[in-house]
C-alpha cells in the first residue's frame, strides 16, 4: 500500500487525496461503480447527496438483507463501521469498503466485547440477543442478532421460558420488554443521538403544531416514547409518514431520514424533534463523516477496506443468519 495512504488511514481514517474540483462527482462515482462492479449501500442517516447516489437506501435490517444477496464484486458501505462489518460477515468473499474508518457508533462503543463476555458469564442459562449496532466481535458472542425492525418478533419467536440477555441498547431492550412482557436482562448501553431529545421542547413543539403526529425510534428514552403517536424503526417511521393522512410530523430520530420522508411525501411537513442542546437539528456525527469526496476516493483507490478474521466471520455469521431467517418467517 502507498505509504501516504497508510498514514492517511492511520491518522485520519480515510484517503485524503485532493479531488479535482471540476469533476462531476456524481457522474464519476457512477462510472467507477460500473467499472468496478460495485454497489453503494447507504443508511437513511447519510447526507442527502449520498442517499441520492446509492443503489440501495435502508435501515439496518434492509441493509443487512441487501448485503447478503448482492451480486456485486465490491460493496461500498455509506454508513458506519459496524454496518460495513456486517456486510463483510455476510459476503466474506467480496471487497467491502467504508469511506471513513472513523465513522463509528456511540452505541457500539458502549459495549466492549471483553466486558460483555464477562457479563454473559453471569447468566450461563440465558440466550444472547444483540442489537445489530455492535461490533463483529460482539455479534460472535451472540445467539441471535436483531434490528429495531424485528427485535419484538425475534423475542416473541422464542419459548416463553427462555431466559434472555439483550444488549447493547437499554432503551430498545426496555421497549421490547414492554411490548413482549418478557423479563430481559439488559446491558446498559445507549445511542448518543437518541438520548438527547428534550421532553419540554417536544411538548412546546406539539403545542405549536397540534395536528402533527409525533413519531419516535425505540432507541429513544421511555419518557420520549411515552408521548409518541407511533414508535418504530427508521423504515417503519418512513412507511408511517407515507400511509398516515396527517400533514405534519415531528420526528424523533437522526435527521437524515427527513430527506426520504420529504421525497416520498413532498406536500407534507417534517419537523426534527429538538434535542436538549443549542443545535436545532439532530445529526449523528459518525454518520456525517462520510462525504461524496471520500466516497469517490474510496471507490477510486479501493480503500479503506473493512476486513475481519475468518473465525470472527464464521461465529458472527450464525446469529445474523438466524435473524434473517426469523425475519423472513415473519415477513419482515
Amino acid at each position: 500500500m502507498n505509504t501516504t495512504f497508510e498514514r492517511d488511514l492511520e491518522a485520519k481514517g480515510y484517503i485524503d487525496e485532493p479531488v479535482d474540483p471540476t469533476l462531476d462527482l456524481v457522474a464519476d462515482i457512477q462510472r467507477l461503480k460500473r467499472e468496478k462492479n460495485a454497489v453503494i449501500l447507504a443508511h437513511y442517516y447519510q447526507d442527502a447527496e449520498i442517499q441520492d447516489i446509492a443503489d440501495y437506501i435502508g435501515d439496518s435490517l434492509g441493509l443487512s438483507q441487501q448485503a447478503a444477496k448482492t451480486d456485486a464484486a465490491m460493496i461500498v458501505f455509506a454508513g458506519v463501521h459496524f454496518m460495513a462489518e456486517t456486510a463483510k460477515i455476510l459476503s466474506p468473499s467480496k471487497k467491502v469498503l467504508l469511506p471513513d474508518l472513523k465513522a463509528g457508533c456511540s452505541l457500539s462503543d458502549s459495549c466492549p466485547p471483553h466486558l460483555f463476555a464477562k457479563f454473559k458469564e453471569q447468566y450461563p442459562d440465558h440466550l444472547v440477543i444483540t442489537y445489530v449496532n455492535c461490533t463483529a466481535e460482539l455479534k460472535a458472542l451472540s445467539d441471535i442478532v436483531c434490528t429495531s425492525s424485528n427485535a419484538v418478533e425475534i423475542v416473541q419467536s422464542l419459548p416463553k421460558d427462555q431466559k434472555i440477555i439483550f444488549g447493547p441498547d437499554r432503551n430498545l431492550g426496555d421497549y421490547v420488554k414492554k411490548k413482549t412482557g418478557r423479563d430481559l436482562v439488559l446491558w446498559n448501553g445507549a445511542c448518543m443521538v437518541h438520548e438527547i431529545f428534550s421532553q419540554d421542547k417536544i411538548v412546546n413543539l406539539r403545542n405549536q403544531f397540534p395536528d402533527a403526529k409525533f413519531i419516535a425510534h425505540p432507541e429513544c428514552e421511555e419518557h420520549i416514547l411515552s408521548q409518541a403517536d407511533y414508535i418504530g424503526s427508521t423504515s417503519g417511521m418512513l412507511k408511517y409518514t407515507i400511509e398516515n393522512p396527517a400533514q405534519q410530523f415531528i420526528v424523533a430520530t437522526e435527521s437524515g431520514i427527513l430527506h426520504q420522508m420529504q421525497k416520498a411525501s413532498p406536500t407534507k411537513t417534517f419537523i426534527p424533534a429538538p434535542p436538549n442542546n443549542v443545535c436545532a437539528c439532530n445529526d449523528c456525527p459518525h454518520m456525517k463523516l462520510n462525504t461524496l469526496e471520500k466516497l469517490y476516493n474510496c471507490l477510486l483507490y479501493e480503500l479503506p477496506e473493512v476486513d475481519l478474521p475468518a473465525d470472527v466471520v464464521a461465529q458472527a455469521r450464525k446469529p445474523i443468519e438466524r435473524m434473517l431467517e426469523i425475519s423472513e418467517r415473519f415477513g419482515l
